[in-house]
């Protein structure tokens, strides 16, 4: 909503009248948010001029320049570097922390879903096929367990129905186990089979994967497990 060839000053001046809103309110508003996103020494520089970071802090702080209960806001966090994601994200927090702000967010970078969102939902192919909080999401769908372990001692290899040897290095074996296929308490017992075991750590897989896995199940398992 930022005029291109404008300054960002020029269009919240503009919005302050699409929105009618009362000057002194508008005026306390726009100090707000200028000096909450850090805008102040950019506002009088045309838009084509600024970083890709910079003016999606301004797209933001205009969309909430009337004071909206509820923001919708479309990849918000696309082509920044990781320093301008975590700037983004904390502003939408504080936002939406101490304005009570009701953000509908689109992505597809799950870490915008991880540190944003308490409740998430899927869509594929136009179709919502998973609807549930992002705790619920973690619990229900991980499938599968990234186990880590160290041995006593070396081993050729190691096979069990199941179980994916991601890595592989003398006595440190990185494994994918579909528990579905395979429990943990069996992939160990197996392990011991093989060699004594040093050192074990037992991780879930990042959400992204999950999220993965659900749409490889496809719409109609992932609306049956819900």
């Amino acid at each position: 909503q930022l005029w291109y060839h404008l300054p960002p000053c020029d269009t919240f001046e503009l919005l302050a009248h699409v929105y009618d809103i009362p000057k002194p309110v508008y005026c306390d508003r726009l100090n707000m948010l200028v000096d909450r996103f850090e805008l102040g020494e950019f506002m009088r520089t045309p838009v084509r001029k600024l970083s890709l970071g910079q003016r999606m802090r301004c797209e933001i702080a205009a969309s909430l320049l009337h004071g909206p209960r509820v923001l919708f806001l479309d990849e918000p966090t696309i082509g920044l570097d990781v320093v301008a994601k975590r700037a983004i994200r904390e502003l939408i927090r504080q936002m939406n922390r101490e304005e009570g702000v009701t953000v509908f967010l689109t992505s597809h970078d799950v870490g915008d879903m991880e540190e944003l969102c308490r409740r998430v939902m899927i869509i594929s192919h136009g179709e919502l096929i998973l609807d549930t909080s992002v705790s619920a999401l973690r619990r229900d769908y991980l499938r599968f367990k990234i186990v880590r372990v160290r041995l006593a001692d070396a081993i050729d290899r190691f096979e069990m129905r199941g179980v994916t040897v991601a890595k592989h290095k003398q006595t440190n074996l990185k494994l994918s186990v579909d528990t579905d296929v395979a429990s943990i308490d069996d992939v160990l017992t197996e392990l011991m089979r093989h060699a004594r075991i040093a050192d074990i750590t037992i991780a879930d897989p990042p959400t992204e994967q999950v999220i993965a896995d659900i749409y490889g199940r496809g719409a109609s398992e992932a609306l049956g497990g819900r």
